[in-house]
């Protein structure tokens, strides 16, 4: 019963299931796939660590798990992954978080072995999403796809996400959770990038967020949300708020709030709590069609849409007592 009441809902929103067991639907011309997957082997590590030219990875990586949103008619895509995610992290480069000399030998892998943490090993990343085209969208018969990474026309906006109109009793069509890499810091806390995305018969919305904790040193939330409305005579536009915290235990215990670090298991609940570094709010006009030679691609190691951001934010930071 409970099936034949979600097909009559899907039906009703102009939406349908993705076939061939994908996990995802189809809904006012995008496709929105959630793929959960296992982590990566030892040997599937090695050759991540050689791509990322790096020796030191999270304790759980899923680098097989994604969350792709697709305009079919544009052929944009907006997709979240582990290795993207990693890639940001070597490229910020953020100086390690100190913590206490009495908590360091946990990070030995061997008896008497001497611990230097000369690298973030919080595994901070400003990733906020990654950006493919396929050039020759699907519809075009007899056409080969191709894909490549391309700097999108995010503009800066006062645009808002409505989160009223997020709040409001509306049926999910599609939700889902995507895991792409989680590290509890030798027991001395916990860091954790996760991506969730909601489906609703007149929108689709997301957030990737990344949470930290150093026990008794630090917390960092950094969010990312996208919101899309459906509309049967516009273009799509997404609307993309980035927004990050970040507190010291000293700071937030000056403040009258708990130094425990049990206090501080749930992002969600203390977030208020942390002081905002960064914000800002983008948007993104879809347009109808992308050609190939449409595409702007981003080269590796220079002008990348990553690079700039860090760039530009790198000011921000500093290094914790």
């Amino acid at each position: 019963m409970e099936g034949e009441v979600y097909e009559k809902e899907l039906k009703a929103a102009g939406a349908e299931t993705l076939s061939d067991g994908r996990n995802g639907l189809r809904i006012h011309g995008w496709e929105i796939e959630s793929s959960n997957r296992s982590i990566l082997n030892s040997l599937q590590l090695q050759q991540w660590e050689q791509k990322l030219k790096t020796s030191h990875m999270p304790e759980m990586v899923f680098g097989d798990s994604t969350l792709v949103l697709k305009h079919i008619n544009s052929g944009t895509k907006i997709h979240f992954n582990a290795f993207d995610a990693l890639v940001g992290w070597k490229q910020e480069a953020l100086p390690p978080v100190e913590v206490p000399a009495a908590a360091k030998w946990k990070f030995r892998s061997k008896p008497f072995q001497q611990v230097i943490l000369d690298y973030d090993y919080t595994f901070t990343t400003p990733y906020s999403g990654s950006e493919t085209v396929e050039t020759n969208p699907e519809h075009e018969k007899g056409a080969t796809s191709e894909e490549g990474s391309c700097n999108l026309d995010w503009e800066d906006c006062e645009e808002q996400i409505d989160v009223v109109a997020l709040a409001s009793k509306e049926s999910i069509l599609f939700y889902d959770e995507v895991i792409l890499y989680e590290d509890e810091l030798a027991d001395n806390g916990v860091s954790l990038l996760t991506v969730k995305v909601r489906v609703m018969p007149s929108c689709w919305f997301l957030l990737l967020r990344f949470w930290l904790r150093v026990d008794g040193v630090l917390m960092r939330l950094r969010d990312t949300r996208m919101h899309c409305v459906f509309g049967k005579n516009m273009k799509p536009i997404i609307i993309r708020e980035t927004c990050w915290r970040e507190a010291t235990f000293q700071s937030l215990s000056s403040k009258g709030y708990p130094s425990d670090s049990a206090a501080y298991s749930d992002p969600s609940v203390i977030s208020q709590r942390l002081p905002i570094i960064l914000h800002k709010t983008q948007k993104l006009k879809i347009p109808d069609n992308i050609t190939k030679h449409g595409v702007q691609r981003a080269e590796v190691g220079g002008g990348s849409p990553l690079e700039n951001q860090i760039g530009n934010i790198r000011q921000v930071y500093w290094k914790h007592p």
